[in-house]
């Protein structure tokens, strides 16, 4: 014989979890998902099966300040089921991703490929190229150096082993950015420059090795199966305690000095690469010559190249490309996917913020989504604004063709001691959102019936977000915990309209 699980233990197990994610923070037992378990679960058809914690109760023990909001409805009937600050604007942070992933199969399509060419000015004759040989960019987010690498041999297979004229790259099919967001820190590999031609996303690695003389640097941009070194991004490594990092324009390279004190006896890591043109043209040099095709050098272009394409390289449909966006979180790429839909929309290249403006009026307009306010594709920017009853309803909407559903990824729900629990009756698949203090969770639910409910959860505190260092190297006090406590809530939240509105 079964006992019904009382509201007071309901409540005071969910508590209980939230309260204790603190501790648990600090371990990063929850940097990867939303994360706390309000057990025992009551049994659906019970009497305590719509018993749950108030939504009220859950936001207070959180703890977070600042703002919550959520609102959550039935994909099926599109009621809203409940809401709270349903119409507030939020920065939504990387969610902002599958509003971006909606725009660029509205206006692409699925089955698009992005183009990277190799034009030819002039005939080949005897395998000389009569004329100049151009990189042309097509705004390729996942362009390598391993498909450059490619790319050389296919030359090479031509029969092409010369060029009379020079090589030049150009990356016009989408304009230049310096940075996604400038307010964000110099050296964080997630905020590179952008362009029509864009390497490795635009990122070199950086890998140093102490030495008995002092530290080996090297600089390469590599792939899985290439790493060829690289001169337009240099490294000096400089006596002092800090800053760890320093950029400097160096005219034509990128030149980057590093604090000692901060090395140690190895490592590596990536850093951004500001001029996208110069370094794919670098690299692809290098991997021509290493099958005896020699360029000259010559400078980026500004007007597309005419000419015949002698190597075309595609990328994989754009479906897939957006379902490593969101996996990865990867911002460059949502920039790229969202400024190609944005110059389909209009009829030519637009900047980053007009191109962002742009997908808000088409949010507003094709998705209902009331008030939407965006300043880039790919939620780096805290000025973004998006509601969570908005957002709701793009996923109610977006839920008809499946087609988002089917590349979002799968949030693993919690224990109350922070592991995974593979057996967790509620299945999600969402988008998240982080910034420092701010965090956000959209997508869909599963109940352990089959009910399924679209959801939108945003908090942020803006107060300690203005207070702290958001240039400064490593994160903020109390950021950290902040973070854990929201997943945290994300969690107690979505478990609550489980029990709630899942039979």
């Amino acid at each position: 014989m079964s006992r019904s699980v009382s509201r007071r233990l309901f409540l005071g197990s969910a508590l209980g979890a939230i309260g204790a994610l603190t501790q648990l923070a600090g371990s990063g037992a929850w940097a990867a998902a939303p994360a706390v378990s309000l057990r025992p679960q009551a049994r659906p058809g019970s009497k305590a099966a719509r018993v749950a914690p108030g939504a009220e109760t859950l936001i207070e023990a959180a703890n977070l300040g600042g703002d919550v909001t959520f609102a959550v409805m039935d994909v099926k009937t599109g009621l809203m089921l409940e809401t709270r600050g349903a119409h507030d604007g939020l920065p939504p942070a990387s969610v902002t991703k599958s509003v971006t992933a909606l725009y660029a199969l509205d206006m692409l399509g699925g089955d698009y490929r992005f183009s990277t060419r190799l034009v030819a000015t002039g005939p080949v004759q005897n395998g000389v190229i009569k004329g100049d040989l151009i990189l042309a960019g097509g705004g390729d987010p996942t362009l390598d150096t391993d498909a450059l690498a490619e790319m050389a041999a296919d030359l090479k297979r031509k029969g092409v082993r010369a060029v009379e004229g020079r090589f030049h790259v150009w990356g016009g099919a989408l304009p230049f950015e310096r940075t996604i967001d400038p307010t964000q820190p110099e050296h964080v590999g997630y905020n590179p420059s952008i362009s029509g031609i864009n390497l490795n996303f635009n990122r070199v690695h950086f890998e140093w090795k102490r030495g008995g003389s002092g530290y080996q640097v090297t600089m390469d941009a590599r792939a899985r199966a290439y790493r060829p070194a690289v001169t337009i991004a240099r490294m000096a490594v400089s006596k002092r305690e800090g800053p760890v990092y320093t950029y400097r324009d160096g005219g034509d390279h990128d030149s980057w000095t590093v604090a000692n004190t901060a090395l140690g006896n190895g490592g590596s890591r990536w850093l951004p690469v500001r001029k996208p043109e110069a370094y794919a043209a670098e690299v692809f040099a290098t991997l021509a010559r290493s099958h005896g095709i020699v360029l000259e050098r010559g400078a980026a272009l500004r007007e597309p190249p005419r000419g015949d394409a002698l190597v075309v390289h595609q990328s994989a449909p754009l479906r897939e490309v957006l379902r490593d966006m969101l996996k990865y979180s990867n911002n460059m790429t949502a920039e790229l996917v969202g400024m190609t839909a944005s110059a389909k929309r209009v009829g030519r290249a637009q900047s980053l913020s007009a191109s962002a403006r742009e997908m808000s009026r088409w949010a507003r307009t094709e998705l209902g989504m009331e008030g939407a306010s965006l300043v880039d594709h790919s939620g780096l920017g805290e000025k973004s604004r998006l509601s969570a009853g908005a957002l709701a309803r793009a996923m109610v909407k977006a839920h008809r063709d499946g087609q988002l559903r089917a590349i979002l990824k799968d949030i693993p729900l919690r224990d109350a001691s922070g592991s995974i629990n593979k057996r967790h009756p509620v299945k999600v698949v969402a988008k998240t959102g982080t910034l420092y203090f701010v965090s956000s969770l959209a997508g869909y639910m599963t109940a352990p019936d089959g009910t399924e409910l679209a959801f939108a959860i945003l908090a942020a505190n803006h107060t300690r977000r203005r207070q702290a260092d958001l240039r400064a190297a490593g994160r903020p006090p109390g950021a950290a915990s902040w973070n854990a406590r929201a997943k945290g809530l994300q969690q107690a939240l979505i478990e609550r309209w489980s029990t709630v509105y899942g039979a």
